[in-house]
């Protein structure tokens, strides 16, 4: 699962990568530092596998992973080819979620390319050229799905929610903003629509708003993200990447002293993950305290599947606890003393945080 780190030039995007990754990926004041994407794989942070490991005390503990990539500045026309725009938009067209990066603050010292300050034209500079390059996207499937018609009229459903998405596209709409069902969904899933990938927006601010209240750039940018039902989280990405390169005990005392709970870039990862989709299961004995991830919704035998094949095969029952019954009596044994360790089947909808032990057959 992929996550593709986006912005204009200049608004913070490479630098929130080397934070999130430690990557080390180049940052300079200028356009197009970063041509070919830089990606990173990083762990999910989850407090609950710390929790785990005081209990079992594990050789070893794996946590969940994403993969974010750090994707080059976009500037207007790039659906013309502007810029990086054709590289650019093949790079997006490959990662199943955005995370856009708006500048929501001044200074004089680092260059706009548009030479002013306003996130919400930064915004609508990017999603238009995803608007534009989707319509093109559109209009051959519709060329396509029109000459199919003429042989098999099952075509109709296609060109119908199609003409929708292209209604909403002429509006300057991004596709994920329509309500579309499940059918409509399937009909569409293999045009991998730009607009159409799910978004989080990380308002850029500086270090003087970081304990304040949001700043008028901030307001702008939430009151945008709502018509796509969309997250946005503000962010000081040059403190984050301070904070990233300090160790632990260094790290706790910083947040603190800022009055700060948890780092920022935590929320992002954390963000980022639920906008995947996914969630993790956990498994936990003195080998290993592991994170497991899944996509919501996943049945037991199929989510048996992600730790072996041969699981997903044989698979009998699913013994599972919530981490939250587990931590309340702080021992297995009690807990299956307790009736707490519930056997579940074949149709079992896994949870967030569910502890597992599958059984079956070899």
């Amino acid at each position: 699962m992929k996550i593709g780190i986006v912005g204009l030039p200049n608004v913070g995007k490479s630098t929130m990568f080397n934070s999130i990754t430690n990557a080390g990926a180049e940052c300079a004041n200028y356009p197009f530092c970063t041509i070919e994407p830089n990606v990173g794989v990083v762990a999910v942070p989850d407090e609950r596998l710390d929790a785990l490991a005081k209990m079992y005390n594990p050789q070893k503990v794996t946590p969940a992973v994403i993969e974010f990539v750090d994707i080059a500045g976009l500037v207007k026309g790039a659906s013309k080819g502007e810029g990086l725009g054709n590289k650019f938009l093949s790079h997006i067209r490959e990662v199943d979620s955005i995370v856009e990066v708006v500048r929501c603050f001044d200074d004089t010292n680092i260059v706009h390319v548009d030479g002013s300050i306003d996130p919400i034209r930064d915004i609508e500079t990017i999603n238009l050229e995803l608007v534009f390059a989707d319509i093109e996207t559109v209009d051959k499937r519709l060329d396509r799905a029109r000459k199919n018609l003429k042989a098999d009229k099952k075509y109709q459903a296609e060109i119908d929610v199609l003409e929708k998405i292209k209604n909403a596209l002429e509006q300057g709409k991004a596709a994920r903003t329509l309500s579309l069902n499940d059918e409509e969904k399937e009909l569409i899933k293999d045009a991998f629509l730009l607009t159409n990938k799910p978004i989080l927006y990380i308002a850029n601010i500086s270090e003087n708003d970081i304990a304040k209240e949001d700043n008028d750039y901030v307001k702008k940018v939430k009151e945008y993200a709502k018509e796509e039902n969309a997250e946005v989280i503000p962010l000081c990405v040059k403190l984050e990447e301070e904070l990233s390169s300090l160790d632990k005990e260094d790290k706790q005392e910083m947040l603190l002293g800022l009055g700060l709970t948890e780092l920022g870039l935590d929320k992002v990862i954390k963000a980022s993950y639920k906008l995947l989709g996914l969630m993790s299961f956990l498994t936990a004995g003195e080998p290993e305290v592991r994170a497991w991830t899944i996509k919501i919704g996943t049945k037991a035998p199929q989510a048996a599947g992600k730790i072996h094949s041969d699981i997903e095969r044989g698979f009998i029952r699913a013994e599972v606890i919530s981490f939250d019954d587990l931590m309340n009596v702080k021992s297995m044994v009690t807990a299956r003393e307790k009736g707490l360790v519930r056997s579940e089947g074949k149709d079992y909808i896994m949870q967030d945080g569910d502890i597992v032990l599958f059984r079956f057959n070899v």
